[in-house]
């Protein structure tokens, strides 16, 4: 398995839900390994979990501590997809009730854990050029990491903020109404303009 490593927007999380986003990877920026990302690489593998009705695990590191309970998920995620800019990733740390959850909290929301890191294998590649290696044409996403020294400089995370969390609810309320005769098209637009801010975010 392969391993790619971006850092955090910024080095805070959500302190009272543990939410953060953003970038897993980011397309067609050389990383220090000499790759570059194409367009489109996640595609099939995004489909392919969605097809299993699950996302790949978030973990600490990639678990590789070799102790069991520390290479344990750290969380979830709850959303990933491509968009124009890269990997596009949402998530939340669990267990924020004990020791260890208060501690990544801590950890990340100080700066000292910046960064993700994808777990994969190469599906398809072309040869690049100067100080181009390879274009990584096609990805299998295995794992998405928290690390603490990312590869790729230009993939960050952003907190969830709590705008970002009103407007979500909001959304989902607009979409739960029951419509009397004579609203459904203002209505109607209303959520469509709510689901096009949404997919721009």
């Amino acid at each position: 398995m392969d391993q790619l490593r971006t850092r955090l927007t910024e080095r805070r999380v959500d302190t009272k839900t543990g939410e953060f986003s953003g970038y897993g990877a980011v397309f067609e920026n050389l990383d220090s390994h000499g790759d570059r990302i194409s367009r489109g690489a996640f595609a099939k593998t995004l489909a392919a979990w969605k097809g299993r009705g699950r996302l790949p695990h978030m973990r600490l590191m990639h678990a590789d501590s070799g102790n069991i309970w520390d290479d344990l998920p750290i969380g979830i995620w709850t959303e990933m997809r491509e968009d124009g800019h890269g990997l596009f990733v949402r998530g939340k740390l669990l267990a924020l009730d004990t020791d260890y959850g208060r501690r990544l909290l801590s950890l990340m929301d100080a700066g000292a854990l910046d960064g993700l890191s994808i777990g994969y294998s190469v599906i398809q590649k072309t040869a690049g050029s100067g100080p181009t290696k390879r274009w990584l044409d096609e990805l299998r996403l295995f794992e998405i990491s928290v690390v603490d020294d990312p590869s790729n400089g230009e993939a960050r995370v952003t907190p969830l903020s709590a705008s970002d969390a009103a407007f979500d609810r909001f959304r989902e309320a607009v979409g739960g109404l029951k419509l009397d005769a004579g609203t459904e098209g203002p209505v109607d637009r209303l959520r469509a303009a709510l689901q096009r801010l949404g997919d721009e975010q």
